[in-house]
């Protein structure tokens, strides 16, 4: 039986097709505020069990309690991508949120970013997690829930640490170096050749040479280690590779969430109000839905400290539609990823519409604003997403006793790495490499120092 979400939801899609989104077709779902909640902890709808997504579960529910959270929907990018729908919405809001997935819709297939990502993963992340998730319930109930959940352990403290310029499906490096090919003699080096006592001495061939492992410093950690940890079994590669596969899936989403974000607003507000179809008691209330999604500041218009994507993208994507047009608005949404879209579009007038500054804390908790400065605000914004918000570190030799080096690259890391932080993700990585594991970087004075698992 027809709806009349059902209604709407036909309708706004023929709409947003009129003024020019073009996306994959998306299957909506309605769902109950336990099974959204585990959607959006675990990511996707189906996932490899572990007990952080339980951590993470338990802080989503007090943060919801305290009002801090509200899931209105989650949404896979895919062909065909997934939404899912809170049972608990209201009609309106679910009017509104309907609106949003399609401007998410858009975004996912012409972005050059999502679209790289979604080529090597072949759009169909959901049924990939859910074969991942089978594959390791049979390891489980092949070597227990105890050894499966210490590999797991061990490839999701490194599920940052991916080459995202990379490809999903890699080869493995050459076993031996290349054979340089003999340079073409010149007319002045075969006249030499012809002199009196110029002949070279015989020199037996070397063979081939082995190279070394790695053959450059190696970003992609999970990558490297599924492949050549000395003693994995098959199943604890697979778990490595699992978990890549699936950080590379999330990347795009962590990398655009502010033009993703804004882009979705921009178009739900857009085809709520050009939809003449909605009762006005619902438009209304969806609209009301709307301000409190893209509010810049915090409850109580209190300062907020951190930024809402949401408003912080709706109105740079406002801005650049108003003042270069549409047309413009969907190259920027194809080329750009947040590094481009904020360093390139966030600009003074904006910045100091939306009120930013960066801040600093001092003793005693004082919070104080430390700069104004336009390329500190938008370098604040974009400091955490570098590198997947993790340290660069590379694997940059194996020993001949099998101990694995790797090391921080600090120079262009722009951030200093937490020892602590730093010996525990060591210990998880001495767990499967099984061989010594030793990590240069530097201390908060830029002195060289080692750690060491």
């Amino acid at each position: 039986m027809r709806t009349e979400l059902d209604e709407y939801a036909q309708g706004l899609e023929a709409l947003a097709q009129r003024l020019g989104l073009d996306y994959y077709p998306v299957d909506f779902e309605i769902a109950p505020a336990s099974l959204m909640t585990e959607i959006a902890v675990y990511g996707l709808p189906i996932r490899m069990p572990h007990w952080s997504f339980g951590v993470r579960y338990i802080h989503q529910l007090v943060r919801q309690s305290m009002g801090h959270s509200k899931i209105f929907e989650v949404m896979f990018p895919g062909d065909p991508c997934r939404a899912f729908l809170m049972d608990g919405n209201s009609l309106a809001e679910n009017s509104l949120v309907t609106a949003h997935v399609l401007g998410h819709a858009d975004f996912a297939k012409n972005n050059q970013l999502f679209a790289r990502f979604h080529q090597m993963a072949g759009g169909n992340i959901v049924e990939k997690a859910a074969a991942h998730a089978h594959r390791i319930q049979l390891a489980i109930e092949a070597v227990g829930v105890e050894r499966v959940e210490l590999v797991l352990d061990a490839a999701l403290a490194l599920e940052s640490h991916v080459d995202v310029t990379g490809e999903l499906h890699r080869s493995r490096y050459p076993e031996f170096v290349a054979e340089k090919q003999a340079t073409k003699k010149s007319f002045f080096q075969k006249k030499f050749d012809q002199l009196p006592g110029s002949e070279e001495p015989a020199v037996p061939p070397l063979g081939p040479i082995r190279a070394s492992v790695p053959p450059h410093p190696e970003y992609d950690l999970l990558w490297f280690i599924a492949n050549y940890a000395p003693e994995l079994e098959q199943w604890e590669r697979d778990i490595f590779l699992a978990v890549r596969a699936e950080s590379l899936y999330f990347y795009p989403v962590f990398a655009c969430q502010i033009m993703n974000e804004g882009w979705a607003s921009y178009w739900h507000a857009r085809l709520l109000r050009e939809a003449d179809f909605l009762p006005q008691q619902t438009y209304l209330a969806a609209i009301k839905a709307h301000s409190d999604v893209v509010r810049p500041f915090a409850s109580g218009e209190e300062t907020a400290l951190g930024i809402n994507p949401y408003h912080l993208g709706f109105t740079i994507w406002e801005h650049i539609v108003e003042r270069h047009g549409l047309e413009r608005a969907m190259e920027v949404r194809r080329d750009e990823d947040d590094f481009g879209f904020i360093r390139n579009w966030l600009d003074r007038e904006l910045a100091e519409s939306s009120g930013l500054f960066v801040y600093e804390t001092r003793p005693g908790d004082e919070i104080r604003v430390a700069s104004r400065s336009l390329e500190a605000v938008r370098e604040a914004i974009l400091a955490p997403k570098f590198n997947f918000g993790a340290p660069r570190v590379a694997a940059v030799e194996t020993r001949h006793d099998g101990s694995l080096l790797l090391a921080h690259d600090a120079a262009s890391d722009g951030r200093g790495l937490d020892a602590a932080r730093g010996r525990k993700v060591l210990e998880y990585v001495r767990r499967v490499w099984r061989r010594p594991v030793r990590l240069a970087t530097v201390n908060e004075r830029a002195e060289p120092i080692e750690l060491a698992a």
